[in-house]
């Protein structure tokens, strides 16, 4: 068992996979040769040929449409769009098809494909490299959608989603992609999807946050426990569909509860979590809900996008008025 990073754990995830199973296929713009932008799958196309890892056109529309149709006849696809952003180009294969074949054929046919894409910002990229498209995903019956914020996450969860019988799309947020290192078992065990991971138990307030978000998140509430204050911190890791049970148990617990996200606060996944805790945990409530988000506008170029992206000071901010609520 080694240290690696989040990018290292995908490859491992990948790798396993491969090796088990015949009907795994990756295939994306630049994955094999050149191992993909961030390299998450460096070296697989010389282990495993050429038809098991393929490099495709610039053309998401046909890869997408291609990953609905190796599904539909029983192989296990994992295609990779190079930017989350460019998946609206094949956003009508997602949601005409892909999320609805199960339905469709009344169950005689599956979509077990996943789509993975890096997510998010803070590498300073231009427009079109930096969305948080979660909320957009959740809004499809009949997908999956999952956001690792760590190693050992990314890795048992991309296992997970390789081997659901439907269409996952696997949000990879690049940020964190070699922040920091985490021993990996290279076993083959997958984590459970449709569930939140709590990391951290505590009786004063609640902090929900996914993806890359989860750093800032550990940072803060280790701040508050050097002040006596004991935050849980919630890993919600499936964004659809959502384990709201145990976040109603955790604010039932508590009472307070701050939602820490990336994405733009409009119609949001955060939205969603504080309108839940609204209808089924109104009278554990001892101060409103609060979230802390991005903006509603593009990701900003470069000095600006540490401004858009919820900072440890924003998150504290908004746990203090959340604790001093009278």
């Amino acid at each position: 068992m080694s240290a690696i990073t989040l990018i290292e754990a995908i490859t491992q995830a990948l790798a396993f996979e491969l090796l088990q199973d015949q009907d795994v296929v990756v295939f994306g713009e630049d994955v094999g040769a050149n191992g993909g932008v961030f390299r998450a799958t460096e070296g697989l196309q010389k282990r495993f040929g050429k038809d098991r890892v393929r490099d495709t056109p610039l053309a998401e529309n046909m890869i997408i449409g291609l990953a609905v149709g190796m599904a539909a006849q029983g192989l296990k696809p994992v295609a990779e769009i190079q930017f989350m952003d460019f998946i609206c180009a094949g956003i009508d294969q997602i949601l005409s098809h892909g999320s609805r074949l199960r339905n469709r054929t009344r169950g005689r046919l599956t979509c077990p494909m996943v789509i993975r894409a890096p997510s998010g910002g803070g590498i300073r990229a231009p427009e079109h490299h930096s969305d948080s498209m979660e909320a957009l995903f959740s809004q499809i019956p009949g997908l999956r959608v999952v956001i690792p914020s760590s190693p050992s996450r990314a890795y048992g969860l991309l296992l997970a989603a390789i081997r659901d019988p439907d269409p996952v799309i696997f949000m990879e947020p690049k940020r964190i992609y070699r922040m920091v290192k985490e021993a990996v078992v290279d076993n083959g065990e997958a984590l459970p999807l449709d569930v939140c991971y709590v990391l951290r138990a505590g009786k004063d307030i609640t902090l929900v946050s996914w993806g890359a978000m989860i750093h800032e998140t550990l940072i803060v509430a280790d701040k508050l426990a050097a002040n006596g204050i004991e935050a849980e911190v919630i890993d919600v890791a499936t964004i659809k569909p959502l384990d709201m049970e145990t976040i109603l148990q955790s604010v039932e617990k508590t009472g307070r509860c701050v939602i820490i996200q990336e994405a733009n606060p409009t119609c949001s996944v955060g939205s969603e979590i504080s309108a839940q805790i609204a209808e089924n945990g109104l009278t554990s409530l001892l101060a409103p809900v609060k979230r802390v988000s991005g903006y509603d506008t593009v990701m900003p170029l470069y000095r600006l996008e540490k401004v858009y992206i919820p900072s440890e000071q924003r998150i504290m901010n908004a746990i203090k008025q959340v604790l001093e609520y009278a």
